[in-house]
């Protein structure tokens, strides 16, 4: 745990999958940091690369004692995919925690259809990577997926990087993190989540795209727009990296005017 920064609102960076939050939001930190000011507060969840194990059941409890021990809260939660589940997972159980959030394509745990698709093709992902010859398959497919998304958007160096090293991705270890998402979709009450300042930001899909409307029906909640741009990928804060940025911006600026 560290946090960069000296004074301001405190943001908490939440990558997705199970990802280690160095290096997943590239520019991200140092442009927050900059302006308008504000603390990051880096910290691994349990279940992501390099921390113990654990899922997202545990999250939030989890993150709720990191927040304490490092005596920064509230913060403002910025996650993406999972990582933007687990930041609602925190303002649900945590309200106290939560001064604002951020949801970049975030796992539709709002839909409980959505949130059992997401934890069966986690785990059927994982069951077939145990073959190395699908596992490489798999990560050559990504890589060459990552690097069409760089050339198209125009990335910085650094978002390049990130998006290939997104297929290096353990799969087994996602599986794990992802390990409870269906429970958690069956129980999710969208009236608990508190109305913060906010920002709800989904990829550029069509308007009946189920995952879109679960991202309305969040972005309703919180009483914001619902924010898109055309091209957007999934890995939206890499492939939009300055859009991203400002919308960021714009609720650290709200909580600091709060």
């Amino acid at each position: 745990m560290r946090i960069v920064g000296e004074s301001g609102p405190v943001v908490l960076l939440l990558p997705g999958g199970a990802e280690a939050v160095e290096g997943f939001f590239p520019g991200l930190v140092e442009g927050l940091v900059a302006d308008p000011g504000c603390r990051v507060l880096l910290h691994d969840r349990p279940g992501v690369v390099g921390a113990p194990d654990g899922d997202l059941v545990d999250a939030a409890d989890a993150l709720h004692a990191a927040i304490a021990e490092a005596g920064v809260g509230p913060v403002i939660a910025i996650g993406q995919s999972l990582g933007g589940a687990v930041a609602l997972l925190l303002a649900c159980a945590h309200p106290a925690d939560v001064a604002g959030l951020v949801l970049l394509d975030a796992t539709p745990v709002n839909d409980a259809r959505l949130a059992t698709m997401v934890e069966a093709r986690a785990t059927q992902a994982a069951r077939m990577a145990r073959s190395p010859i699908v596992a490489r398959a798999f990560a050559g497919l990504l890589r060459a997926s990552g690097r069409r998304s760089a050339r198209r958007h125009g990335v910085s160096s650094a978002a390049r990087s990130a998006l290939v090293q997104l297929a290096d991705t353990d799969l087994q270890r996602l599986a794990r993190a992802a390990t409870g998402v269906a429970a958690v979709g069956a129980a999710f009450d969208e009236s608990r989540i508190p109305r913060v300042p906010a920002a709800v930001v989904t990829a550029d899909r069509a308007a009946t795209d189920p995952i879109r409307a679960a991202h309305q029906r969040l972005a309703d909640r919180l009483g914001v727009p619902l924010r898109s741009w055309p091209g957007a990928e999934h890995p939206v804060h890499l492939t939009h990296e300055r859009e991203v940025l400002e919308v960021c911006r714009a609720v650290v600026r709200r909580v600091a005017a709060a």
